[in-house]
């Protein structure tokens, strides 16, 4: 049986160091492509950031169904008990629907993000915003509409969005319960923090694909599909000339692309692209640092599915795992490493970003586990294994979207590129993009730690001294 086209793509992935982590592509409704970079895997849920947003509009489609709303309803009208005094109200807050909601055109010309999410009532914070246009007539990317586009469904609903969507959306489509993130009052944040396998993505893309049925069953109207994937309103402008697929408009919280195809997408390249003239799907998880990579990714995907070649040569599965294993994460050569701590030693960390407090290590049979203490009360605190010779999987508490969560984390040990008394412990968070970095190695008196991490809303690197006790 002759090699799928398909199969190329990883290989060309890794070669170029693209930052992909998992890669699902679906053509005529059949799996063409999965493929997980070690240590990602399969069945594992992964943050999507803003890709959220697409789901979140396929509940609004779902509640429109079931006439529990229109796209025409005026806003306002959910939340009479969250307005904002008349004095300070917006004169086109009345004038705001859900359409509008849904095409990132409520009205404001700013990024109204950080007054919203900084107060424990989003709701009443949004509703509260200065808006400077009339609804309908600006694109404006905004996390908070689609925040209200959920607080809208659970007020009509009577339901938790997740709770809403189980037998409606998630069960239909073999998906088991996600967990999605909340504002402080307990909302589902919406435009952020799902959490869903990367094959999960994928059957979501295919209920897209397929006018909103899913093996038989119609899941969500066709015709709200089609509005929602069709152009309400225009993103093109600001959009750099080498992004393309970010500049072709955009629909109900997708965006539209090259060849009649649209996707949602979310921070550092997550993704749910869906090709009608193609019969294609695709679905990827990555760690892009900045989301021009996406457009690459993009690229690749549709020079595929239009049949043009995608690297020369053939690739075999010994090729891939090779590549894959290249700077992933390092072992020691003879299985065991000199350390720069003193065993069963408290080491206390200067003040930092983190607010870790101290470290200590405690030999093992073939590694050490290191403790992290980061205070009293502080669920960050506790213990991660290292082996020498190979990559460990354990728990660890890190942050996802908005939350700290337990979730699964592979450890690893490694040399020091910078000084050969150094070493690099590495944390892939492997239900997030996250890959941390501990750089330890002797300083005078001390320990030199330093803190990397490969994507970040926040602080990506620090220094700090670690003395004994």
């Amino acid at each position: 049986m002759g090699q799928k086209k398909e199969d190329e793509l990883p290989l060309r992935i890794l070669r170029s160091g693209l930052e992909v982590n998992s890669l699902v592509l679906l053509r005529g409704g059949r799996t063409a492509l999965e493929w997980y970079r070690e240590p990602y895997r399969k069945g594992v849920p992964q943050l999507l950031y803003s890709l959220s947003k697409s789901v979140t509009s396929i509940a609004v489609g779902i509640a429109y169904d079931q006439g529990l709303l229109t796209p025409d309803d005026p806003v306002i009208g959910f939340f009479p008990d969250k307005m904002p005094l008349l004095a300070e109200r917006s004169e086109y807050l009345p004038e705001m629907k859900v359409r509008h909601l849904l095409s990132m055109t409520a009205g404001h010309e700013g990024d109204i993000y950080p007054a919203v999410v900084s107060q424990r009532d989003w709701a009443a914070a949004f509703l509260a915003q200065s808006i400077e246009r009339t609804p309908g007539t600006h694109y404006r990317y905004s996390t908070p509409s689609t925040y209200m586009l959920s607080a809208i469904v659970e007020r009509v609903s009577g339901l938790n969005l997740v709770d809403f969507l189980m037998p409606t959306l998630f069960g239909p489509l073999g998906i088991a319960k996600p967990v999605w993130e909340t504002c402080p009052l307990g909302v589902t944040a919406g435009g952020m923090g799902l959490s869903l396998p990367t094959e999960d993505v994928a059957k979501f893309g295919q209920m897209l694909l397929e006018g909103g049925t899913y093996r038989g069953r119609r899941i969500v109207s066709e015709s709200y599909i089609r509005a929602a994937t069709s152009e309400q309103s225009d993103n093109r402008s600001g959009v750099p000339a080498e992004r393309t697929d970010s500049a072709q408009g955009y629909g109900y919280q997708f965006h539209l692309c090259r060849f009649g195809a649209y996707r949602g997408d979310g921070s550092f390249g997550q993704l749910c692209l869906v090709s009608p003239g193609h019969d294609l799907v695709a679905a990827a998880n990555c760690a892009f640092p900045s989301m021009a990579k996406l457009q690459t990714l993009l690229n690749w995907i549709f020079e595929l599915a239009c049949g043009e070649e995608i690297v020369a040569g053939k690739t075999t599965g010994a090729d891939v795992r090779t590549a894959e294993a290249a700077g992933i994460y390092g072992t020691a050569e003879n299985g065991t490493f000199e350390l720069p701590f003193e065993p069963n030693v408290l080491y206390v960390v200067d003040d930092n970003p983190a607010g870790l407090r101290s470290l200590a290590l405690k030999p093992t049979a073939s590694g050490f586990d290191l403790t992290f203490d980061y205070g009293d009360g502080d669920e960050r605190s506790g213990k991660l294994p290292f082996d020498f010779a190979r990559a460990l999987e354990a728990e660890s508490v890190f942050v996802k979207d908005l939350m700290r969560h337990r979730q699964k984390v592979v450890t690893s040990v490694e040399p020091s590129s910078e000084d050969p008394a150094g070493r690099r412990l590495k944390l892939h968070y492997i239900e997030t993009p996250y890959v941390v970095t501990y750089t330890i190695r002797p300083a005078e008196e001390a320990l030199l730690v330093r803190f990397e991490i490969n994507v970040s809303f926040g602080y990506k690197s620090y220094e700090a001294y670690a003395r004994r006790s």
